[in-house]
């Protein structure tokens, strides 16, 4: 079997290489990469994989390299992810994640594959729920709040629209919050433990600066994540999962835990920033994920503690 994976060399992408690799010898995992994508979240497996520089922006290099992979499983996972970012830069986002997955999505109709393709939608496409919405099912109306959440909200519309119009078998699941080692230090979870380990290694003042705490979330470890991922197959196109964990908390509470966890000698205290808040904020996001567990049987592992131990520790080995 062949397995391509879009973004490979960010935090999802990464950790979905390495749960193959290490489970699934006979599995041949593609990357495809831009020729200036970081490659340290690869680097101990970079031997293993099969690299191809691709911009999602451009149609030729994708067909190029589907020509060239015949893929039997498609991972997009390629995206501009960070919320906040998609704000000050929106048409960027939207070219990177909607242009991009029409542009993957048109390439394997043009070059006449029949892959599996699975769309990483997001949670962001419910944006602020009713509470009376909560849990939240794949049912839930869109209402998006931010330019990335409108652009997932696009990739998931092409995900289905290629699946009725051309019976591409193509998933799309809504991961809601997911965090742990690798995770870029511009995203909350990793934003606080980078702080705190700069905190325990005296370059940072024993201070945490914070956004809102207030917001809701339900928990996920990546590789929690990813193993749900690789569960995906054929007899579910056209279908649309939720994929979340089952820890949900304040932001404060998470925030309160990473603390628990730091060996600084100081007390750490927390002050809150202006300009770490956001345009417009989602408060509240705990998923139904019973459609997945149904279809599967999965369900999350890792202990909530477990994954703050091993952000917190990514980080202490880089500051």
């Amino acid at each position: 079997m062949k397995v391509l994976i879009t973004g490979i060399t960010g935090f999802v992408g990464s950790h979905l290489a390495d749960y193959i690799l290490g489970n699934y010898s006979e599995v041949e995992v593609f990357g495809a990469k831009r020729w200036r994508s970081p490659m340290e979240n690869i680097k101990h497996i970079e031997d293993k994989l099969r690299l191809y520089d691709c911009d999602l922006r451009d149609l030729s290099s994708i067909i190029t390299m589907l020509k060239e992979v015949v893929p039997d499983k498609i991972f997009h996972l390629a995206a501009q992810s960070y919320v906040p970012y998609s704000y000050t830069t929106p048409i960027d986002t939207l070219m990177t994640n909607v242009i991009g997955t029409a542009n993957l999505l048109e390439a394997v109709k043009l070059v006449g594959q029949d892959p599996l393709v699975h769309i990483c939608s997001s949670s962001e496409v419910y944006g602020q729920v009713k509470k009376e919405d909560v849990p939240i099912k794949e049912t839930c109306p869109f209402n998006p709040v931010s330019p990335y959440g409108v652009s997932k909200v696009a990739e998931d519309m092409l995900g289905l629209q290629y699946f009725t119009a051309y019976n591409m078998k193509t998933i799309r699941t809504r991961m809601f919050t997911h965090t742990g080692a690798r995770r870029g230090e511009v995203f909350v979870c990793s934003d606080f433990a980078k702080q705190i380990a700069k905190i325990e290694v005296e370059t940072q003042e024993p201070v945490v600066y914070v956004g809102n705490l207030d917001s809701i979330r339900t928990f996920a470890d990546v590789r929690d994540a990813v193993r749900a991922y690789w569960m995906l197959d054929r007899s579910m196109a056209g279908e649309v999962f939720n994929i979340g964990g089952n820890v949900t908390m304040t932001i404060k509470e998470m925030l309160d835990k990473l603390i628990k966890l730091s060996k600084s000698k100081e007390q750490i205290t927390v002050e809150v920033l202006p300009v770490k808040f956001r345009p417009a904020d989602v408060t509240l996001q705990i998923p139904d994920c019973a459609k997945f567990r149904e279809a599967t049987d999965w369900k999350p592992k890792i202990p909530f503690k477990e994954t703050l131990e091993g952000l917190l520790n990514y980080w202490r080995e880089r500051v």
